[in-house]
C-alpha cells in the first residue's frame, strides 16, 4: 500500500485537504494526516475539522504562534525526522501558507517527494508571506497541481519541467459543492438577526492592510460608507478583532464578530448582496456562488476569478472601491462563470493521478 503524509495547519488548508484525504483513501492510499499546529484557535482549527468530516490528525507537531520563520524552524524540526523514520512515498502540501512551504522543504531534507497542490500561483507582490511560500513550495515539488490556468504560465516561466505539472482544477471547490447543502442547516442569519441579501460580508486579514493604520484607514473610512447603505458583517481573525472594534466605534453598523465555521461562512455569503475581501479563497468561492466580490488588493494570485469570475479588483483606493460599490447595488455586476475545472471533481483526478506517479 503506497502511503502519504497529508499535510495542513491553516484554516485554508484544511477546506482543501478534506476532499483530497476521500479521495486517496477511496484509491487505497495510506494516509498520515499531520496538523502543524499553525492555527491554533479552536475556531481557527478545531471547527473546520468536525464540519468537514476530517478525521483527528495521526501526528500533531503543535508549533503553536510565533512569526513565519519560528514556525518554519519548529516545522521542518519535527518533520524531517518523522519522514526519515518512516519513509512515505510522498509528502502532499497544499495552498500558500507557513507549513506548505516548511512542509515541502522538510520533503526535500529528508529525500522524500513533494507533491503541491495549489500550484503556480503568483502575485507578484513580495509583500506577501504568501508568495515566498507558494515559491518554496512550488521549486521544492516533484509533482505540482494547478488549480488556475494562469499557473500554467507562471511555471513554464520560472522553467519548471512541464512533466512535473498537472493541471487538475480548483480543490476549494470540491469542499464548497459538497458543504453547500449541509449549509442550508445554518442558523448563522438568525443569529444576527439578519435577512438575505441585506447585508454584505466583510473580511480582512492580510498584514499589508490590516498592519499599516495610514492604509487600514483609508479603507476603513470607505467601508464605514459603504455600511451606511448596506450593514456590514466581519469574522475577524482574532490577531486584528481588537484594532478593528476600536475603528467601529460603538454605533458602527459594520459588526464584528468572532471567526465562524466554514458552513456558517457558506450560508453567510450565498445570501449576501456583495463581498468585500482580501482574501484568495473567498475570491474563488464568490465566483463558484456568483455572489459580487469586491477584491480590496492591488493585485490577484487567482486570475480566473477576475477574467471568468465574479470578482473585481479595486485596491485600497477610496474612489474604486465606492465604484465597485455602487455598481454591485444597482444590479450592475459582470456575470461570472466557472473556471476550467471548477466542477467539484479535483480530488479525485489528484488521487488517480498519483495513483500512477508514486
Amino acid at each position: 500500500m503506497k502511503t502519504v503524509f497529508l499535510v495542513a495547519g491553516a484554516r485554508p488548508n484544511f477546506i482543501k485537504i478534506a476532499p483530497l484525504y476521500e479521495a486517496l483513501r477511496n484509491l487505497g492510499f495510506g494516509v498520515v494526516l499531520v496538523h502543524t499546529g499553525q492555527h491554533y484557535d479552536a475556531n481557527m482549527s478545531d471547527v473546520f475539522f468536525k464540519e468537514l468530516g476530517i478525521p483527528d490528525p495521526d501526528v500533531h507537531l503543535g508549533v503553536g504562534a510565533g512569526d513565519r520563520i519560528a514556525q518554519s524552524q519548529k516545522i521542518t524540526a519535527a518533520l524531517i525526522p518523522l519522514l526519515q523514520t518512516q519513509k512515505p512515498n510522498a509528502i502532499i502540501v497544499v495552498g500558500d501558507v507557513t507549513s506548505s512551504a516548511a512542509g515541502a522543504m522538510a520533503g526535500v531534507a529528508a529525500n522524500i517527494p513533494v507533491v503541491h497542490v495549489e500550484a503556480g500561483l503568483r502575485s507578484h507582490n513580495w509583500r506577501m508571506p504568501e508568495e515566498l511560500n507558494r515559491m518554496i513550495a512550488d521549486h521544492h515539488s516533484d509533482y505540482l497541481f494547478v488549480s488556475d490556468d494562469a499557473g500554467l504560465v507562471h511555471l513554464e516561466d520560472e522553467r519548471i519541467p512541464k512533466e512535473r505539472i498537472h493541471y487538475v482544477g480548483n480543490i476549494m471547490i470540491d469542499s464548497l459543492r459538497k458543504s453547500e447543502p449541509m449549509a442550508e442547516s445554518s442558523t448563522i442569519l438568525e443569529q444576527h438577526s439578519i435577512a438575505p441579501k441585506s447585508y454584505g460580508v466583510l473580511t480582512l486579514h492580510r498584514p499589508e492592510t490590516v498592519d499599516h493604520p495610514e492604509t487600514l484607514k483609508i479603507v476603513w473610512e470607505s467601508l464605514k460608507k459603504i455600511s451606511e447603505t448596506l450593514p456590514l458583517i466581519f469574522p475577524v481573525h482574532p490577531r486584528t478583532k481588537s484594532r478593528m472594534q476600536e475603528l467601529a466605534g460603538e454605533n458602527s453598523r459594520i459588526k464584528i464578530v468572532d471567526p465562524i465555521g466554514y458552513m456558517d461562512m457558506i450560508k453567510l455569503v450565498k445570501n449576501s448582496k456583495l463581498v468585500l475581501t482580501d482574501s484568495g479563497g473567498l475570491q474563488e468561492e464568490t465566483t463558484a456562488m456568483s455572489i459580487p466580490c469586491i477584491t480590496l488588493r492591488d493585485e490577484t494570485e487567482r486570475p480566473s476569478t477576475v477574467t471568468y469570475g465574479t470578482s473585481v479588483v479595486v485596491g485600497r483606493d477610496p474612489e474604486k472601491i465606492l465604484a465597485a460599490f455602487e455598481q454591485a447595488m444597482t444590479g450592475e455586476w459582470k456575470n461570472g462563470g466557472l473556471p476550467p475545472m471548477w466542477d467539484g471533481k479535483t480530488a479525485d483526478r489528484i488521487a488517480e493521478i498519483l495513483a500512477k506517479l508514486l
